[in-house]
């Protein structure tokens, strides 16, 4: 939104309360990405004090045709991010049964924030250009039909119907699928998103459906339909709500699995980057396309058996080498435990040996204190059985022959030290 239908009803409402009118005023945002080669003041300086001599459409893009040039066009903008159009014209103060999107109400913020065009005309009426999507253009052009994007489009849906000879020979040189040569405007200028599946929904036609390979009578179909389209939807004046009821439009917009219009499926596919609506009950492919279609199906499925294959495969691989992994854990836990214990052995034996060792010692020790208080105490009484001798003179030789035997497994004793003592 909004396509053909939308901007022919915006041209229509601006070309029957604008045309003669002259500008007295105007405010151009300062919106350099909506704004396309153009400074707001230029744009304001342009327009004022100018006479709007008619509005004008092609395709998606309409125009001013101010009394001398340069003039300026608006291009309703297109996001495929956003999955839709973007651009609406407003006119304040005309309630238009015919174009839903031009009533404002009076409490609305006038002009709305998105506004990126304001004029007021000499009378008082007022009109906004406003995209909130900031996807839309504005240009000033000396011959808007002259300049791209208006110069590149293709004959206009409504305006500039295809003879049906014409329109049968174009498709039988594209060898593209059906939805996507209609959303091309170079081929047909004017037919959006929902405007092609509506077409093809009414003529029964799969949106993969190979444009060369469509039977006359399907190429027959499909250009009344779109006449009738573009046509039944301009006679409620866009508003979408008064659509047919049997339109594939009204249920297109449903989650994908609840769609359904007649008691019949919706289904949903990309085609030209496009979300594709179509019932596959009704819209079926035929020819070539049948086969080519049974083959792709057939390769997706084999693409996916091998992939559920490949993906069981390294499933298993998965598993084995994980299982494997878990057992060498499960061996280095174990050997980590037995020498933990081992150690732990090592540990309690070495702790043994210590206190054993450290019990020998005072053992030892013990026992050459005992020798040598017995060692000194003979000393003693001999020294006091011979008077005349000096005592110390033979202490050394004394307590070396009074020590015992060292005690290999206890370890060398130190021998305490005392003093002589004077006779």
């Amino acid at each position: 939104m909004p396509e053909l239908p939308e901007v022919e009803a915006a041209r229509r409402a601006l070309e029957e309360h604008c045309v003669g009118k002259r500008i007295v005023r105007c405010a151009a945002a300062d919106d350099a990405k909506v704004m396309d080669g153009v400074a707001p003041a230029r744009l304001e300086a342009a327009l004022v004090g100018r006479t709007i001599a008619a509005a004008r459409r092609k395709g998606k893009n309409l125009w001013l045709a101010l009394d001398s040039p340069p003039h300026p066009t608006f291009q309703f903008g297109f996001n495929a991010a956003a999955s839709g159009m973007a651009g609406a014209i407003y006119i304040k103060g005309v309630e238009l049964s015919k174009y839903k999107r031009s009533a404002v109400n009076t409490t609305e913020e006038w002009p709305s924030k998105y506004s990126k065009l304001f004029v007021q005309m000499d009378d008082g009426l007022e009109f906004s250009f406003t995209d909130k999507r900031r996807f839309a253009k504005i240009r000033l052009l000396d011959n808007p039909e002259a300049a791209p994007p208006i110069s590149e489009l293709g004959p206009d849906a409504l305006f500039e119907p295809m003879k049906l000879d014409d329109f049968m020979q174009l498709l039988s040189r594209k060898n593209v699928p059906i939805k996507a040569l209609l959303l091309d405007q170079s081929f047909i200028s004017g037919i959006g998103n929902w405007v092609a599946d509506e077409v093809l929904y009414q003529a029964r036609i799969h949106p993969m459906q190979t444009a060369s390979k469509m039977s006359k009578s399907k190429c027959e179909t499909l250009h009344q339909c779109i006449k009738e389209v573009i046509e039944k939807s301009l006679e409620v004046g866009a508003d979408s709500s008064q659509f047919p009821e049997n339109w594939i439009f009204h249920y297109r917009e449903k989650k994908h699995g609840q769609a359904s219009v007649d008691g019949k499926k919706i289904d949903f596919i990309t085609v030209g980057g496009r979300t594709s609506a179509y019932v596959p009950e009704l819209q079926k492919l035929d020819g070539v396309d049948v086969t080519a279609s049974r083959s792709k199906r057939s390769k997706d499925k084999d693409n996916d058996d091998e992939t559920d294959l490949g993906k069981g495969k390294m499933g298993a691989k998965n598993a084995n080498a994980a299982d494997i992994s878990a057992r060498k854990a499960r061996t280095v836990d174990n050997e980590a435990n037995e020498e933990d214990q081992e150690g732990d052995e090592d540990a309690k034996l070495a702790k043994r040996g210590r206190k054993k060792t450290t019990e020998l010692a005072k053992s030892s020790s013990k026992k050459v204190s005992h020798a040598l208080m017995g060692s000194e105490e003979a000393a003693d009484a001999e020294l006091e059985a011979k008077p005349g001798k000096r005592r110390g003179s033979n202490q050394a030789s004394t307590e070396m022959k009074t020590l015992p035997k060292k005690d290999h497994d206890a370890g060398p004793a130190k021998r305490p030290h005392r003093k002589a003592r004077l006779g």
